[in-house]
């Protein structure tokens, strides 16, 4: 049925689109619809479910992007399907009022750490799990780019669904009940500002920056507000195939009239868990690639550390790390991920949480295979 609606819902808006600009737009213009569709298989050495089937192979996700432009102005977007919930990973209209610069308008990447992924696998680097990677929400942003320089700022009124909602791509403040705490926290006044350089040279080139995030926590129980702030140094360099990603960031949630100042709520991927409300996180990644006939071969290894600092001395450092391999040949992409973890969301036992109290005991292991077609 999902992919029925995919279907359905394709070919309605693209003809919808096509009969909308076919009259105005010159060669130049144009709108292009694409799409996703994965499967995943998941293995998992903590789970004796798991084990006893030798993992489980699912649909994953699927997916329609819009993307294009008439003059100056354009529209960028894309819905996710997922397996029992669907979400808006994007969508947003920009006006290009130079060569240089760029205004959107809607649900847009915020402007925090790395450009882009602070990661190389399917399974994202730690920021994502806190709210700093691949993020999205509502407001307007302007890009500034010349000579190398790179400004992005942006206000954001809002998350791009409601803070009682788990059922997002980007993660974002919970509101509701999480392992007995009940959370009433919701994201809201947001200001970002993201510089970079970048210096080219032969065989690659390297973009070193700075981000800052500051916004208000909404308390919709007692109509307070409490503050939030995040700040963050990151390096993307390349060269002759190889890849190296440095970042380290610090970030605090201080919620108003909260039940307990060490910890908050976070929801993304139809779930909800808690992290450490101050933190640093620090990650390392390294890849290289290698073309081949067929295509291309990605090898790398992420590594992510969450070191809480709240006023707790039970709170445990967090640890991520995933090795693998992508695997690009035509319209296919297949992420091949060994995943280990210790006293993290998602990679652990019993560890619904980051930067709180350890439950389980040393590091465990996942392996994760998705394969991606794309049109």
């Amino acid at each position: 049925m999902k992919l029925l609606k995919l279907s359905l819902l394709s070919t309605l808006v693209s003809l919808c689109l096509v009969s909308t600009y076919s009259a105005a737009q010159d060669a130049e213009d144009g709108i292009d619809v694409s799409g996703t569709l994965r499967a995943n298989y998941s293995y998992k050495e903590y789970s004796e479910n798991s084990k006893d089937k030798s993992g489980d192979l699912t649909f994953e996700m699927a997916s329609v992007k819009f993307n294009g432009k008439l003059g100056d102005w354009g529209l960028a977007s894309e819905y996710r399907f997922y397996d029992g919930w669907e979400a808006l990973r994007y969508g947003y209209a920009f006006y290009d009022y130079s060569p240089e610069w760029q205004i959107q308008f809607g649900i847009n990447q915020v402007p925090f750490g790395n450009p882009g992924f602070i990661s190389n696998s399917f399974w994202f680097g730690v920021p994502y799990y806190l709210g700093f990677e691949d993020d999205y929400d509502t407001g307007v942003k302007t890009i500034y780019s010349s000579n190398g320089w790179g400004t992005e700022l942006a206000f954001y009124k809002n998350a791009e669904y409601g803070a009682s909602r788990n059922e997002r791509y980007s993660t974002d403040l919970y509101s509701g009940t999480v392992n007995g705490t009940e959370y009433y926290n919701e994201e809201t006044n947001q200001l970002n500002i993201r510089q970079t350089y970048e210096m080219a040279y032969e065989g690659g080139k390297t973009v070193v920056g700075g981000s800052f995030e500051i916004g208000q926590i909404y308390n919709s129980n007692t109509g307070n507000n409490g503050d939030r702030y995040a700040i963050a140094l990151h390096l993307d360099s390349n060269y002759n195939g190889w890849n190296l990603q440095l970042q380290a960031m610090q970030y605090e949630y201080d919620a108003a009239d909260s039940l307990d100042d060490n910890k908050i709520a976070v929801a993304a991927y139809a779930w909800q868990y808690e992290i450490a409300s101050k933190a640093q996180a620090y990650s390392v990644n390294v890849a290289k690639t290698f073309t081949t006939s067929w295509g291309s071969v990605k090898v790398y290894n992420d590594f992510g550390l969450v070191t809480p600092d709240v006023d707790n001395d039970d709170y445990d450092n967090s640890y991520q790390n995933v090795t693998g391999v992508a695997l690009s040949s035509g319209p296919t992409y297949t992420m091949i991920d060994f995943i280990t973890g210790k006293n993290m969301y998602a990679s652990t036992l019993d560890n619904g949480h980051i930067g709180l109290p350890e439950i389980g005991d040393g590091w465990d292991y996942r392996i994760n295979v998705n394969f991606g077609y794309y049109f």
